[in-house]
């Protein structure tokens, strides 16, 4: 096959994964180079029959540098999310006629999506859980993010729940080292958890990292639910997507997933793969929350935050839609804002901004909740601090966001 046989602008695609790429050159030529590569082609002619040709990939839309690509359902083993992206995301980044390539988004059809499992609870399962019903979750992760042995670690974890925050995590980098045990850490921070549940009358969870070898993160998410625990996390990028897929397969509990090492795919703007492509699989496969970033505080954000939101919770026929978790540099003064951009179906989430309140972790988590009630109530923060005491110091501490500003 010649790549001008790649190419069929206008056709129709039918039971197909669709691919929309950012491809420089901008040329066809180009495009169907992708097509061919990510399909049946290669470099130079060889015999091929009709049934080749019948499921080869094919151009059908393109909008300057961006080409849509069909890939017929049958060049897939269903299930297997590593054989698709050796596919659409594999050997065509090192193609030499392509300068620059960036996978933007996929869709897929019922017919592909629907072998997996999905979330096995969702936005209105974790609500359920969680017994809270319309605002956003507050949560918080462990700071210092690495340092503190089991014991201090599950006494910053209740500051955080009695203050107000409904889960807790580890943080991405923490999993079982010798200072903090991966074992005790858990049952010593759930032993936390339920004192504050206890002593609160609401729910609250802890998500410790079992990010690991495949066969032990298994281990570790079992001594996670024989012992109470409500979820697990995972570094899902850094851990791949077999080792998900198995983790989905064996847990009964919710999956908090954490993007750790996206930015090496996602960051650049002509380079790379989309973070929704990512927010997609993950929700395919059946993460229950993921993180998306913020478009404010530390991280890198923008359009494609909200297109990650779009993708966790845009309706799925028969796949359940997933929390958004807004998380890196966050602090209260930050969430009506968040809840303005994005709706309530959100996880607010704050390390150093609970953390690092000037009279601590308990008032940081009261002002976070704070905020988050203002937000909801459609109040502004200046006029809520008046009398909420937490929040007014946190005011202090970070000023207003721009939106409050405003």
């Amino acid at each position: 096959m010649q790549y001008d046989d790649y190419v069929s602008l206008g056709k129709v695609p039918v039971n197909s994964v669709v691919c929309t790429f950012r491809i420089d050159p901008p040329t066809t030529n180009a495009a169907a180079a992708v097509a061919a590569e990510s399909s049946t082609g290669t470099w130079s002619d060889v015999p091929d029959t009709n049934y080749v040709k019948k499921i080869s990939a094919f151009i059908f839309e393109r909008r300057g540098q961006m080409f849509k690509i069909a890939y017929p359902i049958t060049l897939f083993e269903k299930n297997n999310i590593p054989q698709l992206m050796s596919s659409v995301a594999g050997n065509v980044f090192d193609m030499k006629n392509v300068k620059n390539l960036r996978l933007e988004d996929i869709e897929f059809p019922r017919s592909y999506y629907t072998a997996f499992k999905g979330p096995a609870y969702g936005i209105k399962g974790i609500r359920k859980i969680m017994k809270i019903r319309k605002r956003p979750l507050i949560g918080t992760i462990i700071k210092p993010k690495l340092g503190l042995n089991t014991e201090q670690h599950a006494e910053r974890a209740y500051q955080a729940w009695i203050g107000g925050c409904d889960i807790v995590k580890d943080d991405e980098n923490l999993s079982n080292q010798k200072f903090n045990k991966f074992q005790k850490r858990v049952f010593n921070t759930l032993m936390m958890c339920q004192r504050a549940e206890n002593e609160t009358g609401f729910k609250k969870a802890y998500m410790p990292n079992i990010t690991a070898e495949t066969n032990e993160m298994i281990k570790r998410a079992k001594f996670v639910e024989d012992h109470g625990g409500k979820y697990i996390m995972i570094d899902v990028v850094t851990t791949g997507w077999a080792g998900l897929q198995t983790v989905r397969d064996h847990v009964k509990i919710p999956i908090h997933a954490h993007r750790a090492g996206h930015g090496a795919f996602t960051r650049m703007e002509n380079h790379g793969i989309a973070m929704r492509v990512i927010a997609k699989i993950c929700r395919m496969i059946g993460i229950d929350q993921l993180h998306t970033g913020t478009v404010i505080g530390k991280m890198q954000g923008g359009k494609g935050v909200f297109d990650s939101v779009h993708a966790l919770q845009d309706r799925w026929r028969g796949i359940k839609s997933c929390f958004a978790v807004c998380s890196g540099g966050l602090c209260p003064t930050h969430a009506p804002e968040l809840i303005k951009m994005f709706g309530r179906n959100i996880i607010i989430q704050a390390g150093g901004g609970i953390h690092s309140h000037p009279k601590g972790t308990i008032h940081g988590a009261e002002a976070m909740m704070q905020a988050v009630e203002a937000g909801m109530k459609k109040i502004s923060l200046t006029e809520y601090a008046e009398n909420h005491t937490s929040l007014r110091l946190a005011l202090e501490k970070w000023g207003l966001s721009k939106m409050e500003r405003e």
